[in-house]
Order: C-alpha cells, then structure tokens, then sequence
C-alpha cells in the first residue's frame, strides 16, 4: 500500500502586521488592503477593475483571497451531500 502525503496546509494570501497600515489585513507582499477588494465588489465592480487599479495584487492572489473568506464563512460539506436551509422537506 503506497503511503500517502498529507495535504499541506493553505498558505494565506492575507497578512496583518501592526506595522503595515496599523495593523488592516493586506494582501501579502503589499500594502493593499483586502476590504479594498470587497469594497469593489460591493460597488458593483468587476475584478479586472480591481487588479486594473492595484496591479501589485495578482489575480491569483485575490481569487486565493476570496476563496479563502468563503472556506470560512461557508461550512463544508462532503461531496454529493446537499444542505437545506429553513423548514422541513
């Protein structure tokens, strides 16, 4: 039986650093804050427009960042197993 490697832990794209910008969540390897991201989005704005406007983030970068916020806000579940929300089927 062949021995199987665990799956390395998701390095995130997110970094805090009270001397960066007081401490606001940036994109690592910047100094751009992700709520900019979220902001853009909730004024309606595209990403193309987004990475337009902060070239220092990639698009890898900001897909892998909201990726990682749906993991956490979205329970897993196993493949096939459908969730239901409010009342009885």
């Amino acid at each position: 039986m062949r021995n199987r490697a665990a799956p390395m832990k998701q390095r995130s794209v997110v970094h805090s650093d009270p001397d960066i910008l007081g401490g606001t969540p940036v994109f690592v390897g910047t100094r751009v804050p992700v709520q900019a991201l979220i902001d853009y989005i909730e004024g309606g704005h595209s990403l193309n427009e987004f990475l337009d406007d902060f070239p220092s983030v990639t698009r890898e970068i900001a897909i892998a960042a909201l990726e990682q916020a749906k993991a956490s806000l979205i329970p897993q579940t196993r493949p096939g197993v459908l969730t239901h929300v409010g009342g009885e089927r």
